[in-house]
């Protein structure tokens, strides 16, 4: 048992410094600070190698056997426990002839090619001031949220359309085509198979059952909510330009006021230690603003994956997360917020992955999207809840949001939830269907066509808000062909908060939902499947109805249930906070730029933000 153990250690040690090597050097081209982007090709191609190297998982295979052959010990079982996971990871990630390992290394330089290209562009629309400002993709989604103006919400649609058009003449068909010829190397028919397979485990055929039931289970919604909105506001109200901003700019101009961007960093402090939720440990980085050549989405990303090593001892996680916030935009608070309880939400997951190998904490295959998707969305999901509302969203005065603001957001924003649900089902529709196309087939004309085809079929509008081609996770193959993981994702998330609402009558500062998460989601990682977890603290296996029914609820029905929410939140004694902190040592960066850490507290380190908010873009603290 001591070669296998010895094997066992080293690739661990191998594995965690090439890892963290093309992770360095993700954080810094992602968040612009440095441009060294053939450094980053050469990292990911290393660790590509390391992964999907016949030879070790020929090796890995043997070991294990070797240890299989031996008596049940806890050191053997854990040994073994471990090797299986190194199998798992290298089977998920396995090119097995010279062609497809030419083919990956091609595709990694010509993906980072594009994006070295992409993080130069400039594109200005018209702000709130009717004034032609530089844009970043979050800023653009919020002016067409919020704008008064139609003409300057407009002035952002062209503004996705013009990169639709640069993507398409910039790589990306080719890319498309590499991914293919890569994907049929390995033995599928395309790239969309590929991915499915790989990162969910099931086939396009299971995915798709999924799908088309959710969709026709919320076409009838969706339609009744478009056809309201142009009898409300005319024909022209579902315009991709318009459209967001008539779900929800009226009312979330109203709200802006009691969610300031500036204080979401001890509102988020303060909201998950309620939870129960610590890092064990983990140095975490957060740049949460949005600033030129920055990535445009927020993203979670661990240098270090947390686990024990050989010794027992517990190696932390190293963990970067960002999100895209503007805090002179209307509507840029809560969008920020959003992606800080996402992110955050990732982090707390992989940070408490308690396995003996980081092949169990890292976030890529095996790890299922679905599943760590699940842990983000759930936690962003408490902001729309009208208890956390009540509890949390504050003005300068300290006032709580109103009863009769937090009914205005939900009769605004209840009709649209098919909507939006399927905004995110569209791109498995899409990308499944470009993936099918053949090379000649392969034209800008032609894909664009497929895109806006495919919007209108799915959405009931000419074009997506958010047109399909201008999101990012197309461009990258660790993202791309794996959009349809939000939406299941979204699904589990009902079905959890369906439990925990079942079970404890509530979710906001609820001291049993950390420990419980931690325990039956995130300290097995990848161990478990994404249904396993479910089952382990539901009770029942992976359950799309329970978002259906949420999206199919009328904006009354909705409204008595946050009415229930208010008075049971009003009525309950909450207990302290579980914790003292998050057990987490935090800096909060802009780019290269320290802003403030909590070496000292979590309260002054958010004190010092707030400030920082408030002088940079000249907001009253």
């Amino acid at each position: 048992m001591e070669t296998a153990a010895a094997f066992f250690h080293q690739i661990n040690q191998e594995y965690l410094a090439l890892h963290k090597a093309k992770e360095d050097l993700y954080w810094a081209t992602y968040m612009g600070t440095s441009d060294d982007h053939s450094g980053f090709t050469h990292a990911e191609q290393a660790l590509k190698a390391f992964i999907s190297c016949p030879t070790r998982l020929a090796n890995t295979r043997q070991h294990r056997a070797s240890v299989q052959a031996l008596p049940a010990t806890p050191e053997r079982d854990a040994l073994l426990h471990g090797l299986t996971g190194w199998i798992a990871l290298f089977e998920a990630n396995i090119i097995e002839t010279p062609e497809a390992r030419a083919l990956m290394d091609q595709l990694i330089a010509k993906e980072s090619e594009l994006f070295a290209a992409n993080q130069k562009t400039q594109f200005f629309h018209l702000n709130e001031k009717g004034e032609s400002e530089l844009a970043s993709l979050s800023s653009l989604i919020t002016n067409m949220a919020f704008n008064p103006v139609e003409q300057y919400r407009k002035s952002s649609f062209e503004v996705l359309q013009k990169i639709e058009e640069w993507v398409l003449q910039n790589g990306f068909l080719d890319i498309v085509k590499l991914r293919n010829r890569f994907a049929q190397a390995v033995g599928y028919s395309n790239y969309f198979e590929y991915k499915v397979h790989k990162n969910e485990k099931m086939t396009v055929a299971e995915l798709f059952a999924i799908l088309d039931d959710f969709e026709l289970r919320t076409r009838g919604s969706n339609q009744r909510a478009l056809a309201e909105m142009r009898d409300k506001h005319g024909s022209s109200a579902t315009a991709p330009w318009n459209v967001r901003f008539h779900q929800s700019g009226n009312v979330a101009r109203e709200i802006e006021p009691y969610l300031p961007f500036a204080k979401s960093v001890q509102r988020w402090i303060t909201s998950f230690r309620q939870l129960g939720i610590q890092f064990r440990g983990a140095r975490m980085q957060l740049d949460l603003l949005e600033r030129q050549g920055k990535y445009p989405n927020g993203f979670c990303h661990m240098p270090i994956p947390a686990f024990y090593d050989q010794d027992g001892k517990w190696i932390a996680s190293e963990i970067n997360f960002t999100s895209l916030a503007k805090p002179d935009q209307t509507g840029s608070g809560l969008r920020g917020l959003t992606t800080l309880f996402h992110e955050g939400g990732h982090a707390a997951q992989f940070a408490n992955v308690t396995q003996n190998a980081p092949c169990f904490s890292q976030e890529f295959a095996p790890t299922s999207m679905a599943y760590a998707e699940t842990q983000s969305m759930f936690c962003d999901s408490l902001l729309e809840d009208a208890d956390w509302l009540k509890r949390y969203a504050k003005n300068a005065q300290g006032e709580a949001m109103p009863d009769e603001l937090i009914r205005a957001k939900i009769m605004q924003a209840q009709p649209h939830q098919a909507f939006h649900q399927r905004t995110t089902a569209l791109v498995a529709y899409f990308e499944s269907a470009l993936y099918k196309l053949d090379d000649d087939k392969l034209t800008a004309e032609a894909v664009l066509r497929l895109a806006r085809a495919t919007e209108t079929s799915v959405l009931g509008i000419s074009a997506c808000p958010r047109p399909v081609l201008a999101i990012p996770h197309l461009l990258n193959q660790e993202s791309a062909a794996s959009y349809h993981g939000y939406l299941l994702a979204k699904m589990a998330v009902e079905q959890t908060r369906h439990f925990f609402l079942k079970r404890d009558g509530y979710l906001t500062d609820n001291p049993h939902i950390g420990p419980d998460l931690c325990q039956h989601y995130w300290q097995p990682g990848n161990s478990i499947s994404h249904d396993e977890g479910l089952r382990s603290l539901t009770g029942e296996g992976f359950n799309a109805q329970y978002l259906a029914d949420r999206c199919n609820l009328s904006s009354e029905e909705a409204w008595r249930d946050a009415q229930a929410t208010i008075a049971s939140s009003a009525a309950r004694s909450y207990p302290a906070a579980p914790f003292a902190d998050l057990d987490a040592h935090i800096s909060l960066v802009h780019g290269a730029e320290v802003i403030a850490d909590n070496s000292e507290s979590d309260s002054l380190m958010s004190q010092r933000f707030e400030e920082w908010v408030a002088q940079k873009y000249q907001i009253a603290a």
